[in-house]
Order: structure tokens, then sequence, then C-alpha cells
């Protein structure tokens, strides 16, 4: 039998601290301290013939009317370092904070029901824990309830599970089975409070208190904690040269996390693995559909990307480049990269992001508007995604060129990755079109601006203006100083196959929560390359890579730009607006401007709404950019509540 099989109930002595985990056949028991006998149990309603989820949830469906750290693990099991569907809701103490109703078609929400079931991918590697028993991901029953810190050490060891690509990992689902390990907080109540951060802070505060109070048995039985312990709690056990980790996420109170990939401007986010409540798709409100929609989303996660999610998507984006660094590292094959890519030092370094992504309003002309009958969003497919795939990356240590030396760096046949210290032109002095944003957002209309770029817009700037360039020669840039790397390929190309890949089953099964997941973990991990802070462990460094993200960006624009001027050529139709990578338009009717291919990085359709004539009025009457942002905001909202 291996440890994940389904069994009804189990007991094993308790393990000396200094003892060794082994993956010996393990007894049946039950986690009762009395020592309770396996038919004492077998009458109650969990465990009267235990089955797994799928049966479970089919009867559960028809009484419902709901259609449908940072830490761095080996895959060897050693770890050397640190739908309508119910609308779900974050809970405080049992109880819930309140979400705004949502439509599913506006959510355009996928019925649980119509999903392929969970794989065992992740069962040995994962255990859900509710308030009526223990489960594998893929929905096997393997124990009673854990009701006691004591009774959740003895899962832990007993269930031997191994990392993939992060630590194992321990869930704890539902309110009431954080009531039977102690772990209740008080914080208050929203309505008590004028700004939710208070009552988020204060949250984790007591969450992280009442850890440490409740957790002396565990601690005791030579587990340790690794930093503070919260919405996760990291934990590590040393016996003799083996070290194993395991990461207890504490789903109830998730909502006490907040950074970007998470967010609480509207009150809670996208909170990873689990979802969105806002976009409908969080996990069920009830505990063992919850249960079972998050085996299914770890055994997802395990079976497409190789790895568990992380605490983050951002962190789940790291776990698919360490592993397939690991790969690399055995096999001997393929671009490894060990070390991070600090902005070197510049002289005269740019306030912000070294390479800004587009943020750009015109008015309009009235007679563009004249036969215009639409307003039409078009963006690229997962631009940063495509663009981690398509480019070289440099990587070692950069070589600080000036003057001439710089100048014949750039006039290589392959220009080497790096920054590359320039003067832009003044726009007004160049023929381009003035109904695009200028080719780089550090150009400015009247006047010359040095500054610094990355190859992909030294490259960009050379391109013809047809082409999305300025057409400039590398004398018209008068490139001062250079720095430049010795190494560069495709580093991400792989990770970037394995998102493009699992992006795609998710599209082709209508999984919308894992598209979402996914979207957030390439999206989360390019953002934080910039942040050091996100990656201080020794083992973590290599992904502070500001560079790569920089050029990432100036790709997504440059590409943007590339199909503005071809859609140009094509319709004589030109943007009203940009933001990073979706590009606005006034259309008359019959103008298809989405590509047809469904390739990452191209158009594709994203929002259409009437040009109405109260918001005709508006555009033509409007004094600034600021009313037009305005004016088609109102444009987009409409229409999507007039699809609800």
């Amino acid at each position: 039998m291996k440890s994940w099989e389904q069994i009804p109930l189990f007991d094993l002595e308790p393990l000396a601290a200094d003892e060794p985990e082994t993956h010996s056949e393990p007894a049946l028991f039950d986690l009762d301290d009395d020592g309770q006998k396996v038919q004492d149990v077998a009458d109650t309603e969990a465990f009267a013939e235990p089955q797994d989820f799928a049966t479970e949830m089919a009867d559960a469906s028809v009484e419902t009317d709901c259609a449908g750290s940072e830490s761095g693990a080996s895959d060897g099991g050693v770890c050397t370092d640190e739908e309508k569907a119910p609308q779900p809701q974050a809970e405080v103490n049992g109880d819930a904070l309140e979400t705004e109703p949502t439509q599913a078609s506006e959510l355009d929400a996928t019925e649980p029901a119509a999903l392929p079931p969970a794989s065992e991918a992740a069962d040995g590697h994962a255990v859900i824990v509710t308030a009526a028993g223990t489960y594998t991901p893929s929905g096997h029953t393997l124990t009673g309830p854990v009701d006691s810190i004591e009774k959740l050490d003895k899962l832990i060891r007993w269930a031997t599970l191994t990392p993939l690509g992060a630590p194992a990992q321990i869930w704890i689902v539902g309110i009431e089975a954080c009531d039977m390990l102690g772990w209740i907080i008080d914080p208050g109540s929203e309505d008590d409070v004028d700004d939710m951060e208070i009552l988020r802070t204060r949250a984790a505060e007591e969450l992280t208190a009442i850890l440490h109070a409740t957790l002396t048995p565990m601690l005791t039985a030579g587990w340790e904690l690794r930093g503070e312990p919260g919405h996760v709690v990291h934990l590590s056990r040393t016996t003799g040269n083996f070290t194993s980790m395991v990461d207890i996420f504490i789903e109830p109170y998730v909502w006490t996390y907040w950074n970007k990939d998470f967010g609480w401007g509207n009150r809670v986010g996208d909170m990873g693995i689990l979802g969105s409540p806002t976009a409908g798709t969080y996990l069920p409100d009830d505990d063992l559909p919850a249960a079972q929609e998050l085996g299914r989303r770890l055994a997802w996660c395990a079976k497409h990307l190789g790895v568990l999610p992380g605490p983050t998507p951002a962190r789940t984006g790291a776990a698919i480049v360490d592993k397939i660094k690991r790969d690399r590292t055995r096999s001997g094959k393929g671009i490894v990269v060990t070390v991070g890519g600090p902005v070197p030092p510049l002289d005269g370094e740019p306030r912000g992001d070294l390479e800004p992504a587009l943020g750009w309003t015109r008015i309009p002309y009235l007679e563009e508007l004249s036969d215009a009958t639409q307003l039409v969003s078009i963006d690229q497919r997962a631009a940063y995604l495509a663009s981690a795939g398509m480019l070289e990356f440099g990587y070692g240590k950069p070589r600080h060129l000036r003057g001439d030396n710089a100048l014949g760096a750039a006039r290589q046949s392959k220009t080497p990755f790096g920054l590359w210290r320039v003067t832009l032109p003044p726009g007004d002095m160049l023929a381009l079109p003035p109904a695009l944003p200028l080719p780089h957002p550090h150009m400015l209309a009247d006047q010359p601006v040095q500054t610094w770029i990355t190859t992909v817009s030294l490259d960009a700037l050379q391109a013809s203006i047809a082409d999305g360039g300025i057409g400039a020669e590398l004398d018209d840039l008068d490139i001062a100083e250079a720095w430049v790397y010795p190494e560069q390929g495709r580093a991400l190309d792989k990770w970037a196959k394995i998102l493009r890949v699992a992006r795609k089953v998710a599209v082709d099964t209508s999984d919308t929560a894992m598209k979402r997941f996914i979207g957030a973990c390439y999206k989360g991990y390019i953002g934080r390359m910039v942040n050091p802070d996100m990656w201080t462990a020794k083992q973590m460094q290599h992904h502070h890579q500001p560079l790569w993200r920089a050029a990432i960006i100036a790709h997504c624009r440059w590409r943007g730009r590339r199909v503005a001027m071809r859609i140009a050529r094509e319709t004589g139709r030109w943007p009203l607006r940009t933001v990073t990578d979706s590009w606005v338009y006034p259309l008359p009717p019959g103008i298809d401007i989405a590509d047809e291919s469904d390739a990452l990085g191209k158009m594709t359709l994203e929002k259409r709404a009437p040009l109405t004539e109260d918001i005709t009025v508006i555009l033509t009457e409007a004094r600034d950019t600021h009313e037009i942002n305005l004016a088609l905001k109102a444009a987009f909202t409409d229409e999507d509540e007039g699809n609800m």
C-alpha cells in the first residue's frame, strides 16, 4: 500500500523528534487520542463508506443550485533551503466578507462539473485537510479529522510527502478545520473600519500571534519555522543530513496576505491558485466542494506545470524556472543562469522603469468618427509570455564600454544584450505618424533626450517607420556608453513553452480559473524580476533580472507599434488609446483588425462597444485626453453592464 492510498482511518506510534521518517506501509489508524476503534467511527456520515470526491460531489450537486518564503526545494525529497455558482467570500472568524454579486455570464465562469477530474499528479506531494477528514488532491480519503496540532504533526510525518518544484504542502480548507487546530482569529468587522487594509493588517498580526502560540508541540517535536508564520506556515525538520520541508497553507486566511500578486484595491484580488472572489473563480463556499476543486487545481499544476503552486503566482513562475535549471544542470544541456542581473551603475539613470510600458491617449479627428459605429479594443495575446519565449537575454558579468568601444559593440552583426546610453532625437524632427505615440516613452517631441535603453529598443529604433521604428542610423543615436553581457541566449524559452502549453490546455477545456492562474504566474514572475527584495535568499537571487523584464516590455511595446502601423496601412485607421499591450480604435462596420492567428503575441479582440451618439459627442467635445479616457471607459463599462 502506498502512503496516499485510500484508507478509512489510521494510527501510528509518535515518532521521536530525531527519528527519520520512512515510507514503510502504515497501519490503519484513527487520529483520536483515546485510540477509538475503526468500527466505532465507521458509523459516522463522513466515513460510512469511504468514497472519492468525484462520487461524493456528484451526489452533493443534486442538493444544490450550483451549476456548476520564499523557499526552494530539490526534486529528490531533500530540501536544502529555505459558476450560477455561489459567490465566494473571504471569511473572518466564520463571518463572510461580502462581495459584490456578479452574474455568471459576466464572469464567463466555468461549470466545475464540465472540467476534467483531478489526476493523481499531486498525490504524494500534497494533502488537503477539512473538518471532515483528510484527502489526497485526487480525492482519496486518507484519515479522519485533524483536531489537534499533535495530530497535524503525525499526519505530516506519516504522509511522507515529497517536494515537487516547491516544498510539500498541507492545505487547511474551511474555518471549521482551523477551529479544530485552535487557529481562530477575531480582528473585528469591516463595518468598524474605514480602510480594509487596517482590518487585513490586524488579522495578519493576530494570525501570526496565534500560530506562534499553538505550534509549540510541533516545534518541540523537531520542526523549525522558516520565517514568520502567516497564511502560509513554512516548516522544516532536519534529521542528520536530511532536511524535510513542508508548507501549511491556511485557506480561510489567505485574504490576510497582501502583495501585488493578490491585490487589495478592490477588497480581495486574485489569490493565487485559490482564484479571485471578484472574478468568480474562487473556491466554492462549502468545504468539501472547495477541497475537491482545490485538489483538481493542485493536480492540474503538478501535471501541466510540473510543480506545486507557490504561495503566490510569481513564486510558481519561479519554481518552474528552478525546476528547468535543475534539469539542465543534471543533463549539462541548455542555458543555466545562476546569478542575478542587477541594473549596473548608470550615469543619468532614468527615473522609474528603464523601459516603461505604453500609456497614451489622443483626441480624435472629427472625420475619423463620422463613419465609425463601434469602439474596438484589441490586445496582444499573452504578450509578456510571447516575448519571454522569443528573446535572448544576457547573463554573466557585464562589461562597461564607452565612446567608440560602445559604438563598435553596437555595430556587431548581432547586437549584444545590454543597456545603451543614446540620444533620442526630437519627435517633431522625424516624419512620424501624428496619430501614434512616439516610438519610445522617453522620447520628447521638441527636444533631444539622452537616456538608457535596452538592446531591444536599440534594434527597434533602427527599424523603418513602417516597422515601428524611426529608421535611425547608429550614428544618429550618438551612443555614449554601454553595458553589454558576455553571454546571451533564450534563457526563458522552455519556461515560456511550459506555460504556453498549459495555457492552451486551460483555454481548450474552458478552465477559466487555471487560465487566469497561468496569466498571473507569468505576469507576476516577470513583474517581480525588478525587485531584489523578492529574491533575497542566496539560491533565489538569479530571479532578480530587471534588464530581462525591461527587454520584455520593450519588445511588447515595439510589436504593438508595428501592428498599429500595419493596421493603418491596411485600413487607414489609427488608435485613440493604448495601455501596455491593448489598443482602442473607432471603426466603421465591416472592418476587423484582430489577427486570425491564435498564436501568442498576436492581436486578439478584447472588447467591443457601440459608438453611441452620447459617447461621440463627448469624444468630439473633449478638451483633453483625460476626458477621452473617461469616455472610452464609460463606453466599455456600459457595454459590459448591458451584457449581464
